[in-house]
């Protein structure tokens, strides 16, 4: 889904050094100064990895096939449980946002916050931003408009456009950033409030003490390394497919082959290995900021040129919508409809795996930059302003193409074959602007590509993270090794999908993939919930214990003074 620019370093505040919190600063991860700081983590998920990589490049029908079946009998399966505990997520947050936890600082009692409001804003709407949103801008309320949703509205074409947008807003909305908020919230409170390392398995300390450094602790790092790199690796999946079908848009191939896209992998991915082996974070950050300065400008330009009050009264109505329906929406698992699984398999479930295998890295980064936040703070700001950004970027780019086809004799959807999701984007660009068509579309392909770097290059960086115990200085090679993972996935799998199911989409397999590493996953996070609640809790029922005996000391203290 996202991207995120290179963690940033913490700056620190005159404040902090008078501050007083619950713990000492943060000690060395074990290992710390050793090649392989964590070899309990970096060995289990490398020779998985590895494996996965080696036996999917030497038989692709054979794993296509396998991934097939997997999509069939299990992921379609998954999907009662992924509804459930993700719309869970969402009301755990706005439970420990609306309690009187909320007003816990992330960080020692003393501190500040590190950002301004402006500058965190900017870098959480900053890490909403990336390949998914770019890919699935124009596609998705194209694909459900074109098919709409079973069981929604969809006897006219203005039914079926509003609940295109429903189900998109429902998608990128609350809760894809409920799932990071529990990721993120977890793991900025273990750093900041109590002092551990920067490694997942100490978020559930709470629950597991002391065996957190131990067997499952390990578990728990190469269960998030794994669905990581796979969340990852689906992204580039996505990438390279929309800039082959943009480079054949424009005439400068003939076709978007699988192995062009594989041989686009490879050049963009070594590109990122490049950045990470030479440290240019300097040019991996500018990038990252003229991208978003781009998508930003690509928005402003398409909301101009396009349909302006449509897009706007759009967005008001479909806001609205998402609030009206939301309940209906969360809990919709589609049990009385034929094709009901089959259909949240491919849309519902898949996004809220693809959000998990995500969360790791989105969650760590959106810690990183949260010290100092209360924890209402963190959890409001993170639930709504990204998913503002989301609905202002999907009801300009969705809109505008729902727009051509409702009211301008349409011209994206193909009779026959459908919606051409690889190309939609561009044929809209064409559509809407054709003047200047060709440079739009040379903007979107540049958009991506500096999406992929970032996500490869910062990736990486919190994959290695993990995997060194927790090191937030990992070493070079080891962030070059999953970087070439990464790639070596998202092509392996394309290859897989496409050998499996001649003609079929090969990203197939890259979702599917996505969905079942999550899995375990999901259930690490379950956890997270449950510990992050009870350490809230506790250190809530300490603050109140102290704020109670503090009043009592003041009044008995008052009433002595009035007897004098």
């Amino acid at each position: 889904m996202t991207t995120t620019p290179e963690i940033p370093q913490e700056r620190r505040h005159a404040s902090r050094a008078a501050a007083t919190g619950p713990t000492q600063p943060p000690p060395k991860p074990p290992g710390a100064g050793r090649l392989i700081p964590a070899p309990r983590v970096f060995y289990p998920a490398a020779v998985l990895v590895v494996g996965f990589v080696a036996v999917t490049a030497l038989f692709p029908t054979k794993m296509g096939e396998w991934i097939n079946t997997a999509n069939t009998t299990v992921v379609q399966e998954l999907a009662w449980w992924y509804i459930a505990i993700v719309a869970g997520f969402v009301f755990f947050s706005i439970w420990i946002a609306a309690s009187h936890m909320g007003n816990i600082v992330l960080g020692k009692d003393g501190d500040t916050p590190e950002f301004s409001l402006t500058s965190w804003f900017a870098m959480l709407f900053a890490a909403g931003m990336g390949i998914g949103l770019v890919f699935w801008g124009v596609a998705e309320p194209l694909n459900h408009y074109n098919s709409t949703p079973p069981g929604m509205a969809g006897d006219t074409p203005a039914e079926q456009a509003s609940s295109a947008m429903d189900i998109t807003f429902l998608h990128w909305g609350m809760h894809a950033w409920a799932i990071y908020v529990v990721v993120g919230l977890a793991v900025a409170y273990s750093v900041h409030r109590l002092g551990n390392p920067i490694s997942l398995r100490w978020v559930l300390k709470p629950l597991l003490g002391d065996r957190v450094q131990g067997f499952w602790g390990d578990v728990i790092d190469v269960i998030a390394v794994l669905g990581t790199l796979f969340g990852v690796a689906t992204s580039l999946g996505l990438g390279v497919s929309q800039i082959g079908a943009g480079l054949a848009h424009l005439g400068a191939v003939d076709a978007a082959t699988t192995w062009l896209l594989v041989a686009l992998i490879i050049i963009i991915s070594a590109i990122a290995t490049v950045s990470v082996v030479t440290g240019i974070d300097k040019g991996i950050k500018w990038l990252s900021n003229i991208n978003m300065v781009v998508a930003v400008g690509l928005v402003v330009v398409l909301l101009l040129v396009g349909p302006t009050v449509f897009i706007l009264s759009d967005f008001v109505t479909q806001t609205g919508s998402y609030i009206q329906n939301f309940f209906r929406l969360s809990f919709n698992g589609m049990p009385f409809q034929e094709d009901g699984k089959q259909w949240l398999g491919w849309w519902t479930t898949f996004y809220w795996g693809w959000w998990m295998s995500w969360a790791p890295f989105v969650g760590i980064f959106i810690a990183r930059i949260s010290r100092g936040r209360t924890v209402r703070e963190f959890i409001v700001g993170v639930l709504l302003v990204p998913t503002l950004a989301t609905f202002i970027w999907f009801s300009v780019m969705g809109g505008t193409a729902l727009y051509q086809e409702v009211f301008e004799g349409g011209g994206l959807i193909d009779e026959v074959d459908g919606v051409s999701t690889n190309t939609a984007l561009f044929q809209m660009l064409d559509l809407v602007a054709p003047s200047f068509s060709v440079l739009l579309s040379i903007v979107v392909i540049f958009l991506i590509v500096i999406f992929f770097v970032t996500s490869s290059d910062s990736g990486s960086y919190v994959i290695t993270m993990l995997s060194s115990g927790g090191n937030p200085n990992p070493p070079v090679w080891s962030r070059t090794f999953w970087a070439v993972l990464e790639g070596a996935i998202a092509a392996v799998l394309l290859l897989a999908g496409t050998a499996a199911g001649g003609d079929a989409d090969p990203l197939g397999a890259l979702q599917t993939m996505a969905i079942l590493l999550a899995l375990p996953f999901s259930i690490v996070m379950v956890l997270m919930c449950f510990a992050t609640a009870k350490a809230l809790l506790a250190e809530n029922r300490l603050r109140l214990r102290k704020q109670r005996q503090w009043l009592a000391e003041q009044v008995a203290e008052e009433l002595e003074n009035n007897k004098s």
